[in-house]
């Protein structure tokens, strides 16, 4: 019976041909060592390719004629396979996730968006900053830009502005691009540490308390603290 779409595993990408797979008369090779060997006949290559242990790998299906690479087929892969993982992480630069602030933002909540933040740049996503004015808030701006830019500098260890902020409509917005990974400061909570949040919002890695194990002084001398016989004894000996 025939089928009226597609299946869904069909792929516009056509597949890698190899060896006897290539259907060109003439091929263009490039050589093991990356050198460039020329134009040949598509079987001359295919014995220099054996010669050498290895395999002819179509590269340019749609060049003129089509270029050969001589290489062994599991190293080709494996080549393209890390590329694609690579080109994927690359992928997460482009997407932009946004944060939204007010004029008057309550501390801990600057510093909950402030955490978000610092999760979007070490995960390679660009942050957009957005502050909104409403009503009366139009009339003192300054406020709206002192906090766009204090989120801006606590984020300088994680991402730095493309622009300086910018007053559009009733708003400021800024873009903030994530450092590089050479460059970037590690995540607060990765040394196993919670970040807490400050009162002026600032993040600060919580502090390791280290118990007492110091007698002190009261158990030194009575065994324990609030000895409850220490003013009988006391009566006693008066």
């Amino acid at each position: 019976m025939s089928r009226p779409f597609p299946s869904r595993s069909w792929s516009s990408v056509p597949p890698v041909r190899v060896n006897g797979k290539i259907r060109a008369r003439e091929v263009r090779v490039i050589g093991i060592d990356n050198q460039q060997l020329g134009v040949l006949p598509l079987a001359d290559a295919i014995r220099q390719a054996q010669a050498l242990g290895v395999d002819l790998v179509e590269i340019a299906p749609n060049a003129n004629p089509p270029v050969c690479r001589i290489v062994d087929y599991g190293k080709f892969r494996y080549e393209q396979a890390k590329k694609e993982k690579e080109s994927k992480k690359h992928q997460h630069a482009n997407k932009v996730k946004e944060v939204q602030l007010s004029p008057q933002i309550d501390p801990h909540d600057f510093g909950v968006k402030l955490n978000h933040a610092i999760d979007f740049l070490c995960e390679d996503m660009k942050v957009k900053v957005t502050l909104k004015f409403r009503g009366r808030e139009m009339a003192h701006k300054e406020f709206g830009f002192q906090q766009v830019k204090k989120f801006i500098v606590e984020l300088a260890p994680w991402g730095h502005p493309d622009f300086e902020p910018k007053l559009i409509g009733k708003g400021i917005n800024a873009m903030i691009s994530p450092l590089p990974r050479n460059k970037r400061a590690k995540h607060p909570a990765d040394d196993g540490q919670k970040a807490i949040i400050a009162q002026n919002g600032h993040v600060t890695e919580k502090p390791k308390v280290r118990p007492n194990t110091q007698p002190s002084a009261a158990t030194e001398d009575a065994g324990f603290a609030n000895n409850p016989f220490s003013q009988l004894d006391s009566k006693l000996t008066s």
